[in-house]
């Protein structure tokens, strides 16, 4: 048989639309936050190894503390430092004008030019620094005499090398060329990373080859050479301690003349260890400012500085020592969060 639907008459209720019960409620969910208890071992056992390296420094007498303090702001460790960084300022400045034209010189369509980057960044990277600056130390005994004359013809203007060249400015070429070399490879790769079609774009506006490269290739290319350069500056102000070969009053040469004389290794060795973690946090701090303000056209609202974000904390606690019934709330970092 067919079973026909029924239809409610006009007016009356659907059937089933009477009163429901009420839906029953949820059963409780229990939350239970992830457990990480490999996490939790590993951050115990760094914390217990930091501790008994704290209360090591502290309680050893080998450290002798107050031989530190003596030395670490001493006439002599002070000249010192200030040595280290005339080798480190005339080292980068040069190394870095030097490696940007044999960087352009790689890249030049001339084969010439090319040739003799790549055998001068190939010969200085090969050689290691120490030679280097004996070599160029003792360069009196290859070349008693430089002068200024016509090629393979008469000179008329003769000096001798070693009133030309002295110990410190033996240590500076000799620095600068093996910088030069690596320089040349981070500003090249810089380059490298531009696009090029915005230079046959420069190009198709007639914009000069050099104004290309200055307005258009180099302040794009600084995004990718200052992580990297900031490094090699880094390396060069801890490489200048090899000059004590050259019997440089540097950092490392001068502590190390101090313990030869009163015995005291450790200490000394700790006084120059401080020295160069304080210019080289000085050195990075510097190469944060330089990358943020290089990054102005990639991040149209950079992350603050650490000077703005303590800035705002400093306010925040104001504010709130000024309403203390009232919660505090956190104030969003400008430009997002990293």
């Amino acid at each position: 048989m067919r079973r026909t639907a029924t239809t409610a008459p006009p007016g009356a209720a659907p059937p089933g639309s009477g009163p429901q019960p009420p839906p029953l409620p949820d059963p409780p969910v229990r939350v239970v936050p992830a457990r990480h208890p490999a996490r939790w071992a590993a951050a115990g056992a760094v914390a217990v190894l930091t501790a008994q390296f704290v209360h090591g420094l502290a309680t050893n007498p080998v450290w002798e503390w107050h031989v530190f303090a003596d030395y670490v702001l001493s006439e002599t460790i002070v000249r010192a430092v200030w040595v280290t960084l005339q080798l480190t300022a005339y080292a980068t400045v040069l190394g870095f004008l030097l490696g940007t034209v044999l960087a352009f010189m790689r890249l030049s369509r001339s084969p010439v030019l090319r040739t003799v980057a790549w055998s001068y960044v190939w010969i200085f990277r090969s050689i290691p620094m120490i030679v280097q600056l004996v070599f160029w130390f003792n360069l009196s005994a290859l070349y008693e005499e430089l002068g200024v004359g016509v090629p393979f013809g008469p000179v008329f203007w003769s000096v001798d090398s070693n009133s030309l060249v002295g110990t410190i400015g033996a240590a500076v070429i000799g620095l600068s060329l093996h910088q030069a070399a690596y320089a040349a490879e981070v500003v090249r790769g810089g380059v490298v990373s531009v696009d090029h079609g915005q230079l046959e774009a420069a190009a198709a506006l007639g914009i000069p080859r050099l104004r290309q490269i200055r307005r258009i290739v180099l302040p794009q290319a600084m995004r990718a050479i200052l992580p990297t350069a900031g490094n090699e500056v880094v390396g060069l102000l801890k490489g200048t301690s090899v000059v004590y070969v050259m019997s440089i009053g540097e950092l490392f040469f001068q502590t190390q003349v101090i313990y030869g004389r009163n015995g005291r290794v450790i200490p000394l060795l700790l006084v120059a260890t401080a020295w160069y973690v304080v210019l080289t946090s000085l050195l990075s701090l510097a190469q944060y400012y330089v990358e943020r303000r290089f990054a102005r056209g990639a991040d149209r609202t950079p992350p603050p500085t650490p000077v703005q974000r303590a800035r705002r904390l400093v306010r925040a606690v104001r504010a709130a020592a000024a309403r203390p019934g009232e919660p505090v709330v956190p104030l969003k970092p400008l430009g997002g969060s990293r």
